[in-house]
This record gives structure tokens, C-alpha cells and sequence, in this order.
């Protein structure tokens, strides 16, 4: 039997600007634009202190939380467990580290990966589960492979690992291959462009010749996937932020369309 296809969220990193000037409707729009869910960066706009009441907003847009990224700074022994009640309670399952410095460090990514492992540990104990991230230095060359495999070998199977595609066509490796090595583990995935100064690439999702088809069903088929993250952080062509994730959308949709005709 087939796996089903998986639901479409929004970074909000996206667009956040608008949620600065009016939270409210800039989810409204983004629901407009036929999303199933957002993943949270920080900006709870009014709700920062209510989780129960955002998430009643999100389900009144026919929206959920998919995910968030959070910083070790919410992930501290002081820290951890209202950090992890907050989010629980929106009906959020998985936070992912999004940044730490550590990861391409050669003596610092031993203890990231203890501190992951620590905190994903706990927060099985609520139903939840904590992952990690990447950007492009994590796929720099450390120990005849790279810091991302040794993050990844050195953490259990039960951390998620978010693969950004962005960062690693940025980094210039084959965003398959890790999906494959690491099956199984990638809960979501951001689907984005970052787009190199003049390498003449559009920074919308589905307009260059990237094989999105191969590596979505790579995705839904070894990565146990659950969200595709749509993240637009280059808008160009004078489009707004929020015209730019309309954009990205639709080609998206058109593309899991076609996967499924």
C-alpha cells in the first residue's frame, strides 16, 4: 500500500514581518493559501503566554501546529519542562533545534549531540521528541564524512532530523543521499531555494530543474515523513513575503498533483 502524501506547513520565519504588524490575519492568509499547518519560530504574536487560546485560533483557520524551532536557551534544565508543556498543550509533537554553532565545531558537535540526545530523552516522557536542523556548515567535511553524519550516528534513532534542502543544495551535496543513509527520521523537511549570488536560480519553490518529485517521494517513502515546510527567505522580483509563499505554494501543489495523477 502506498504511503499517504504528507501535510503542507509554513516556516512563519517566512513571513515575519507581517506577523509583527498583524498576527492575526497573516495566519488568515496563510490559510487562504490552503496550508494544513505552521511551524512556529518564536513569534507567538498575542498568544505568547496562552497556548490553549492559539491553538483555538489555529483550528478556527483549519491550521495546526506542525512544529517549532526552539533554542537550547528554552531547552535548560530550568527551562525544559514548561518549554515542553507550553508546546504540548498547542498540540505540538516534535521542536527542532534550528542553529547551534556547535554543529560544525570539531570538539563542540560531541556535545551538542549529548545535549540532543539529553533533551529528546526527556521530552519522550511527554509524547514529544526534539531534533535537530541543518544549514550548509553542517555538511562541511569532519572525520571522512561530515559534521551532519556524525550528528546523525551519534544520536538515537528516535531524534528527528528536519533536513533543510535548501542548505544542502547550498552546500552542494544530494539531499537523497542523506535522506536514504538516515531512513526513517526525517518527521519534516523544509522545502526551499537559497540561492548562491549569480548563480541565476530562482529563490521560488518548483522554478528551477531541482528533481523535487525524486526527493519528495524519497521523503514519503524513506524518511517517515510527516510535513513538507515550505521556508521562503529570498523574495524576489519585488513580491512581498507573503506573495513569495504563495508562489512557492502553488508550485508546490502542483507538483503533489502530479505525484498523485
Amino acid at each position: 500500500m502506498p504511503k499517504p502524501m504528507p501535510r503542507v506547513s509554513v516556516q512563519l520565519w517566512s513571513v515575519k514581518e507581517a506577523l509583527k504588524n498583524d498576527f492575526d490575519s497573516t495566519l488568515l492568509s496563510l490559510s487562504e493559501m490552503g496550508f494544513d499547518g505552521v511551524e512556529f519560530a518564536g513569534d507567538l504574536g498575542s498568544y505568547k503566554n496562552n497556548p490553549s487560546e492559539l491553538k483555538k485560533k489555529l483550528a478556527s483557520l483549519n491550521l495546526v501546529a506542525s512544529s517549532a524551532h526552539i533554542g537550547f536557551d528554552s531547552l535548560t534544565e530550568k527551562t525544559l519542562t514548561n518549554t515542553l508543556l507550553f508546546y504540548k498543550t498547542l498540540g505540538v509533537k516534535v521542536l527542532f533545534v534550528p542553529w547551534d554553532e556547535r554543529a560544525w565545531h570539531p570538539t563542540g558537535v560531541t556535545a551538542l549531540t549529548k545535549q540532543l540526545a539529553h533533551v529528546n530523552d526527556i521530552a519522550q516522557r511527554y509524547d514529544m521528541r526534539i531534533g535537530f536542523h541543518n544549514h550548509d556548515k553542517e555538511f562541511n567535511q569532519f572525520n571522512d564524512a561530515t559534521y551532519w553524519d556524525y550528528i546523525a550516528k551519534n544520536t538515537p534513532q528516535s531524534l528527528p532530523l528536519q533536513l533543510d534542502i535548501g542548505w544542502v543544495h547550498f552546500a552542494g551535496k544530494e539531499p537523497t543521499h542523506y535522506i536514504k543513509k538516515y531512513s526513517g527520521r526525517t518527521f519534516s523537511t523544509h522545502l526551499k531555494v537559497r540561492t548562491h549570488q549569480g548563480d541565476g536560480l530562482s529563490p521560488i519553490f518548483g522554478e528551477n530543474d531541482y528533481l523535487w518529485k525524486v526527493i519528495i517521494d524519497s521523503l514519503i517513502m524513506d524518511g517517515d515523513l510527516q510535513w513538507l515546510v515550505i521556508e521562503q527567505e529570498e523574495y524576489p522580483n519585488n513580491l512581498t513575503p507573503l506573495e513569495s509563499v504563495a508562489q512557492s505554494k502553488s508550485n508546490l501543489d502542483k507538483i503533489l498533483k502530479e505525484m498523485t495523477e
